[in-house]
């Protein structure tokens, strides 16, 4: 097996990581190099994003990106790959949301066409995405899904989330990167087990 060397970021010593893009590789990356990047991508996303309502959804999105990415080869340099990860992402955020001319919008009036309400199949794929969140959360345990909702679905921060739990930050901190171990799992397709942290 072909490993790749980093940087531990805590000892600064040389640390490997799997190159075979095994579910336990790739989970092992996104926790040791990906996740403390988040306040790194969010001041990017903030900067460069105006609705700043779209941010946590623009976070996860780029997280999926860069975990299937990694299904194929784990990046070197993790941060650069990250931020570009993020910049392609908002380019095609941007051009989704072009704005459609007056007479395309009066013509698709004509046709009696619903703009604002998904396709059955945008539908489908909602609902068995939300699906299977709710399946990855009811495995976490109680207090650490309390604070991941709190953390990633309500958008507090970590101090808020500590004050309204009565816990410390660092225990803030250690349960929404369990909550995220478990969600990179399902993306990855294995059965987690949140309450057996490896």
């Amino acid at each position: 097996m072909t490993e790749l060397t980093d940087t531990n970021r805590d000892s600064g010593e040389p640390r490997s990581f799997p190159t075979d893009m095994s579910v336990a590789g790739i989970r092992e990356w996104f926790v040791c190099e990906v996740l403390p990047l988040e306040p790194i991508l969010m001041q990017y996303l903030h900067h460069n994003w105006r609705n700043r309502s779209d941010l946590a959804d623009l976070r996860q999105e780029i997280y999926v990106r860069a975990c299937e990415a990694a299904q194929k080869e784990i990046p070197g340099n993790t941060k650069a790959f990250l931020l570009a990860t993020a910049r392609n992402y908002l380019i095609d955020r941007m051009r989704q949301q072009r704005v459609v001319s007056i007479e395309t919008a009066a013509d698709m009036d004509d046709l009696g066409i619903a703009l604002d309400e998904p396709g059955a199949d945008r539908v489908l794929i909602a609902r068995e995405e939300l699906r299977r969140l709710q399946i990855a959360l009811d495995q976490l345990a109680p207090r650490c899904r309390e604070a991941f909702v709190l953390g990633r679905i309500e958008g507090l921060s970590r101090r808020e989330i500590a004050a309204r739990m009565g816990i410390s930050e660092s225990t803030v901190r250690q349960h929404l990167m369990q909550g995220m171990r478990v969600l990179a799992d399902l993306l990855n397709g294995s059965s987690p087990d949140p309450r057996n942290p490896a």
